[in-house]
């Protein structure tokens, strides 16, 4: 599920480090939540029953840097949040970024969503969404074309890791999302006035995946070499 809001780019470049600077939509800065279910995660090649499942989430903010003379584009991953204490423990040294514990309470039911979650230093996340026919018409994107297009090519992630930047890419085999319509959304990282001042930031939209057959693939760590 991708929880997405519209931010002014201003306050959004505060919060980004080099070489990151905020991917534009309609002059607005997007930013999110990915919640994502994930299952017999294992290395390629290994059987199933030694994978793991865990629910996650991660506050995303779509991004562009220039690299060795090209424009490339993808998401900053300022946190992750994770129910599997595996990730936690070891985040930013096996996987990518420091994951953060979190509590999560997930209820799905004739398609329609609830999910919420409360992580190690307070931060919390809450939504209600049922799956809809119809994209939201007051969202920026206006067509659920717009937006799968818009987070399909910025399949590329990179989270802080101490002075650097660690990097995966998501490659699907097949992609496809739904819209959901959202009745509840809370995010108190993203309501945080001291980060997005009032009025800086809003709502905008969300959309669903399911069943997406995929691959993890490490990429090579962007160092920060600001004093």
């Amino acid at each position: 599920m991708l929880i997405n809001f519209v931010a002014d780019s201003e306050f959004v470049q505060k919060i980004l480090p080099e070489p990151f600077r905020p991917k534009l939509y309609e002059g607005k800065a997007i930013v999110g939540i990915c919640l994502i279910r994930l299952k017999d995660i294992k290395p390629k090649g290994f059987p199933n029953f030694i994978g793991v499942n865990s629910e996650n989430g991660a506050h995303r903010i779509a991004v562009e840097w220039n690299e060795n003379g090209e424009l490339k584009e993808g998401v900053y991953i300022p946190r992750r949040d994770t129910n599997l204490k595996l990730n936690s423990l070891i985040g930013g040294r096996i996987f990518p970024g420091k994951h953060y514990f979190a509590k999560f309470n997930v209820q799905e039911e004739n398609n329609n969503y609830h999910l919420d979650f409360t992580s190690s230093d307070n931060t919390t996340i809450e939504i209600d969404a049922k799956l809809s026919d119809k994209f939201d018409e007051n969202s920026i994107f206006k067509t659920i074309e717009n937006v799968s297009n818009f987070f399909e090519n910025g399949s590329v992630g990179y989270s802080p890791n101490g002075k650097n930047y660690e990097g995966l890419k998501l490659e699907t085999y097949n992609w496809e999302v739904k819209p959901l319509q959202v009745s509840n959304v809370k995010s108190s990282f993203f309501e945080d006035e001291n980060i997005f001042p009032k009025g800086s930031i809003k709502f905008d939209n969300a959309i669903l995946m399911e069943n997406i057959e995929h691959e993890w693939k490490s990429l090579k760590t962007i160092k920060n070499h600001c004093s």
